[in-house]
């Protein structure tokens, strides 16, 4: 498996460690994403309110590159996404338990920089598991 250099760092710097300055210099100025939630952003900024969404909803959200292919200017990953609920995330309060997902994501590079990325992700199952976690622990912060 041969990961190209921007889909590695994107995962790694923007999303796995959350080094927001880093979006500059990965993604075109006009970044269009589509995301495994189903969310659509233009531009930085926009996509930078994303993550921090995310990440606020998700502590210790973690994104694990399971196999990429390229070609040409694209490339396609199989990946695996993490981390603990610890904020509201898809209309469910938080529960601090585990939540995981599979995706797959498709990148179209412009130049040096990621200018395009389409996000699948098994949000049915995703969905379950929010679900059974809520059944399980109905609201973290009553514990609080």
């Amino acid at each position: 498996m041969s990961v190209p250099r921007l889909v590695e760092r994107f995962y790694e710097s923007i999303w796995n460690a959350g080094d927001l300055e880093a979006i500059a210099g990965l993604l075109a100025e006009d970044f269009s994403f589509r995301g495994s939630l189903g969310v659509e952003r233009r531009g930085r900024e926009a996509f930078k309110d994303y993550v921090c969404a995310i990440r606020n909803a998700l502590g210790d959200y973690r994104c694990a590159i399971l196999e990429c292919v390229t070609e040409g200017s694209q490339a396609f990953a199989k990946m695996h996404f993490s981390g603990i609920h610890v904020g509201e995330f898809r209309g469910y309060l938080p529960t601090g338990m585990s939540v995981h997902w599979a995706g797959a994501a498709l990148f179209r590079f412009g130049g040096n920089t990621i200018a395009d990325l389409w996000v699948l992700g098994d949000l049915e199952s995703l969905d379950a598991m929010l679900e059974k976690n809520r059944s399980i622990q109905p609201n973290v912060l009553d514990s609080l």
